[in-house]
């Protein structure tokens, strides 16, 4: 084994990649590798298996969160600047659309035109209780499963799908629907005008 060789088996260019290394080690490493090709090449290949590693194990950032993180700031603001806090009453199988006609057609709850598939305003919020939100959805919202709370839908404007599992639910203006615990499901719109959902969630008791 040449003195190259035992070099880079030694384990030192892993360590200095990682940043293991001491101040003088990093010197001795960035010297070893101008001076000999092979150490070069050998730290050139770890750096790309690293970077390779990061992009396999990459995960593409939920769609779902970024409009509701902005509603939510949205919604602090409101309160901050003197909304009233109101509480939208509970979703079920006998809601109907006019019950919740105040708390949805609204100037400051209307979609910009140039959303890009998910736009949200929060209704009325108790922090780890139940939260009542206005979503306006134009191709579908991805595949996601709860645990600790239901999800409860009643469409207000066009058509949508929700798959739950296997089987598919079509959702029309009055349609409710209640997602199950730890069922995956997601949505897609079938209508040519943006699907306006009133979404509720909430939280299972401990």
């Amino acid at each position: 084994m040449t003195d190259c060789e035992k070099y880079i088996a030694s384990g030192i260019l892993e360590a200095y990649v990682r940043d293991e290394t001491t101040a003088e080690q990093n010197v001795e490493v960035r010297l070893m590798a101008d001076m000999f090709s092979d150490i070069r090449n050998r730290l050139d290949k770890i750096f790309d298996e690293i970077e390779n590693d990061a992009l396999a194990h990459t995960t593409e950032p939920d769609p779902i969160v970024g409009p509701f993180v902005i509603a939510t700031a949205d919604y602090i603001g409101r309160l901050n600047k003197g909304e009233p806090f109101v509480i939208a009453p509970e979703l079920s199988p006998s809601s109907t659309i006019a019950e919740y006609r105040e708390f949805f057609e609204r100037d400051d709850m209307v979609a910009p035109d140039d959303f890009e598939n998910i736009f949200a305003k929060i209704i009325s919020a108790i922090p780890d209780q139940l939260m009542t939100a206005l979503v306006y959805l134009k191709k579908m919202a991805p595949q996601e499963t709860h645990h600790d709370e239901f999800e409860r839908f009643l469409i207000l404007e066009g058509t949508c799908t929700i798959t739950i599992e296997a089987e598919n639910h079509y959702l029309e203006p009055g349609s409710y629907l209640q997602i199950p615990l730890h069922k995956k499901h997601h949505v897609v719109v079938t209508s040519l005008i943006p699907c306006k959902i009133l979404l509720q969630r909430v939280k299972v008791a401990a």
